[in-house]
Formats: C-alpha cells, sequence, structure tokens
C-alpha cells in the first residue's frame, strides 16, 4: 500500500461570516489544488446541528510526507484570506489509513 497522509483539521468561523467563508474556500481550494501536486484531496465541510453550526471539517490527504511539507509552507499564504472570518485556534487529527 502506498504510504499518504491524511490530515482532519477543525476551525470555527466566526458569527455570521460562514457564506463569506464558503465563498473564500472555493478560491483558496482550486488555487491549492492547482498549485499542489501532492495534493490528493482538500474538501472543506460543513457540520449540521445547532451547536456545531459555525464549524468547518478539512479532510486532507497527500501524497507523502514531502507534499504534507509543501502544503505546510504555503498555508499561511494561502489561507490568508480565511483567516480573519475565523476563531483563534485549529483542531488537527493526522489519520492512518487501515485499509
Amino acid at each position: 500500500m502506498e504510504i499518504t497522509i491524511t490530515l482532519i483539521a477543525t476551525v470555527k468561523v466566526k458569527e455570521g461570516k460562514m457564506e463569506e467563508a464558503k465563498k473564500v474556500l472555493k478560491e483558496i481550494v482550486a488555487e491549492m489544488k492547482e498549485n499542489e501536486p501532492g495534493l490528493i484531496e482538500y474538501i472543506p465541510h460543513t457540520v449540521k446541528g445547532k451547536k456545531e453550526k459555525n464549524t468547518i471539517i478539512f479532510y486532507e490527504k497527500y501524497k507523502d510526507g514531502d507534499a504534507l511539507k509543501a502544503h505546510t509552507k504555503n498555508l499561511g499564504k494561502s489561507m490568508a484570506p480565511l483567516m480573519p472570518l475565523l476563531e483563534p485556534g485549529m483542531d488537527v487529527k493526522t489519520c492512518f489509513q487501515i485499509l
């Protein structure tokens, strides 16, 4: 099995900023996919429910460690338009594929 790296990242969007955040993400993700050849998947999701209404979860999959390093190196620049719309903090989990 090819070694890939999967991350699940969770962020909170500021109250009233979700629609703007979704619009910004559509642009950001398209650029990431175009400029990061080792990026296999980068899919933002909203979460249903009152408790989680301002939550975005990212499913991210990278070809290898070098691809993740390249993404991390560019993250500050690529996510700059989104950052003012987010609450401080991010939860990131590294996942290990079973099958």
